[in-house]
């Protein structure tokens, strides 16, 4: 399958509303940058509290949407019902290892809890074996259930693991599988996300497709970087500190 093709199938079955652009030129301020940001809390040791507390901030900061883990997102969708801050729910998080049918079904459930965003984490291993088409439908099988529901999926590709081949075979089969998004990195790896990455995936999906720089984005030049770069989403949990750099 020729890459062009498939970025037009997948740009014709993607919802209107869903389908990102690349990111615009120009000063970045913290309006721009607040609509840009997936405020970010995935660890382990989340509370009850840190979920409400990460909710408010997003409400008050106007940040694109809030990056949890599954069993916040009822919590969180029903924080954020009357705002216009999506919820995105990871999916096959940390390590992109597990079933097929359990990402499905893991997606099928916060959907239906009223997730409106998926990051969903590439099958590195099998990328790293070379199995393409076990690859690619691994990601269709999630993207397929979420269009259904209008829901943009970003693809963790878990670039610190991957060398320049791997990296553009991980965009090519996102993009033909019918993700919205390329997403560098889960932060969970040894590294995150880098400028020269991000023009990569760029120049790779071209104006059509999202890039999510995440892992390790913690000031204002790294954002302003990255942003330059080609991101038109970005992953952190320093969202505040990065708005008020850019507010200072």
């Amino acid at each position: 399958m020729q890459f062009e093709a498939a970025s037009a199938a997948t740009s014709a079955s993607t919802p209107a509303a869903s389908k990102p652009r690349a990111a615009a030129s120009g000063a970045l301020t913290a309006a721009t940058a607040s609509a840009m940001i997936d405020h970010t809390l995935v660890r382990a040791e989340a509370t009850r509290d840190d979920v409400l507390r990460l909710c408010a901030e997003a409400a008050h900061y106007r940040f694109a949407s809030v990056c949890v883990n599954a069993s916040h997102v009822s919590l969180a969708c029903a924080e954020l019902r009357n705002t216009a801050v999506k919820v995105t729910c990871t999916i096959g998080f940390p390590l992109g290892a597990t079933l097929t049918d359990v990402k499905v079904k893991e997606a099928a459930e916060v959907l239906r809890l009223g997730a409106r965003e998926l990051d969903m984490v590439l099958n590195v291993g099998a990328l790293c074996s070379g199995d393409s088409l076990f690859v690619e439908a691994d990601i269709r099988a999630v993207t397929e259930l979420a269009n259904r529901y209008g829901a943009p999926v970003k693809v963790a590709i878990e670039t610190a693991l991957l060398n320049r081949e791997q990296k553009e075979m991980a965009c090519r089969l996102a993009v033909a599988a019918g993700a919205s998004f390329i997403k560098t990195c889960t932060g969970y790896t040894s590294g995150g996300a880098t400028v020269e990455d991000v023009e990569l995936i760029r120049r790779i999906v071209g104006t059509r497709f999202g890039v999510k720089a995440s892992g390790g984005v913690r000031n204002a030049a790294q954002m302003r970087a990255l942003a330059t770069a080609g991101a038109n989403r970005i992953g952190t949990s320093a969202g505040i500190a990065i708005l008020r750099e850019l507010q200072s």
